[in-house]
């Protein structure tokens, strides 16, 4: 078993991408590892002719995979948009693993990313002692993905200053990266493409401009459509993240995990699911990463200082943290839901009782 806390998707998946790999027989990108429609396989699951079970890493509407897997195949860049907890980032990383067989040439972006992040930076020792020259230069993520033809990934692309963003212009329109100091460019190898993470909640921080966003396809990820969904993908990762973290607790009863996200998406949507009424919305996202989080949580305190079995009160304590963003409005809200809500509904009465005490 792995010592690693958490591995790249090309590591966790090594005899999936074998397996599909012995199996694909359909025509590739320049140096793709798979087809496209071998790319779709692993990422929305399925059966493979001998028999071996792909197991699904993105549960949701199969056109944006196709889509988004289709982009990358052309000229131009990926943009992942959406609201906190759609699986953007989760998507990006196992399409980069399955298009290059590498998930690692990553920018993460925030408001101190560097255009040097971006372009290259230099080994100043050796600037100082043999002036400019290839071997002083430290390439970027993205550098090295164009020289060999890889899938590079940019996180948060509407953290990053607008002015760095730019930087990414010449390298998306003309496939070149300018070295001004050496007179010289690096071109990009066939294979290589960018994908870029953006949130719905940053809009208006640092928007791309116009020019950058003319070189983007934009996939837009929702929330899941239905709850049995939303069930199976929290379900789904809540049992893979507790084996690797070897949490010594039973797997959370599907109920439980049904009650939390029934609960997630009334407040999320400002309404019960039977429609019947209506309830404020509090400030954060309340998205399927956070009831993965919350999940994880109560099998943690169950595991370390219960009987090992998930029980209300191990939920009430995550629970409660991940509604409550804003003290003042959002224990308004939350204390609003409890006793219209949860205090009236047949078997949640152990849950209201571990809420009230947190």
């Amino acid at each position: 078993m792995t010592t690693l806390l958490r591995e790249h998707a090309e590591q966790q998946f090594a005899v999936e991408f074998d397996e599909l790999a012995q199996a694909d027989n359909r025509s590739r990108p320049p140096n793709w590892k798979l087809s496209p429609w071998a790319v779709a396989t692993y990422l929305l699951g399925g059966v493979l002719p001998n028999g071996y079970q792909i197991i699904p890493k993105y549960i949701g509407d199969r056109r944006l995979m196709e889509v988004a897997i289709a982009t990358l195949a052309t000229d131009r860049a990926l943009l992942l948009l959406g609201v906190p907890g759609t699986a953007k980032t989760w998507v990006s990383e196992h399409l980069a693993a399955a298009v290059s067989g590498d998930s690692t040439a990553l920018v993460q972006g925030t408001a101190g990313t560097s255009e040097e992040a971006v372009r290259y930076g230099w080994n100043y020792a050796r600037l100082l002692a043999e002036g400019p020259s290839l071997e002083a230069l430290v390439p970027s993520p993205i550098m090295r993905s164009m020289e060999m033809g890889k899938i590079a990934r940019l996180e948060e692309l509407t953290r990053i200053p607008a002015d760095v963003q730019d930087a990414l212009i010449t390298v998306l329109s003309e496939k070149t990266l300018p070295i001004p100091e050496l007179n010289t460019e690096i071109q990009a190898q066939k294979g290589f493409n960018i994908i870029a993470t953006a949130n719905d909640r940053d809009r208006g921080v640092n928007e791309p401009s116009s020019a950058l966003k003319r070189r983007f396809n934009t996939v837009v990820l929702p929330l899941p459509a239905t709850l049995d969904e939303e069930v199976s993908i929290v379900q789904q990762r809540v049992e893979s993240i507790g084996k690797t973290l070897e949490l010594p607790a039973e797997p959370p009863a599907l109920e439980e995990i049904r009650r939390l996200v029934t609960l997630f998406r009334e407040l999320r949507n400002g309404l019960t699911l039977d429609g019947k009424t209506k309830i404020k919305s509090p400030s954060g996202t309340l998205s399927v990463a956070e009831a993965i989080s919350v999940m994880n949580n109560g099998l943690a305190l169950a595991a370390h200082f219960g009987d090992g079995r998930l029980h209300a009160q191990d939920l009430a304590a995550g629970l409660v943290g991940a509604v409550i963003k804003d003290p003042v409005q959002d224990r308004i809200v939350w204390q609003e839901y409890l006793e219209t809500v949860v205090k009236e509904r047949d078997g949640w009465k152990d849950l209201y009782r571990a809420c009230r005490e947190v």
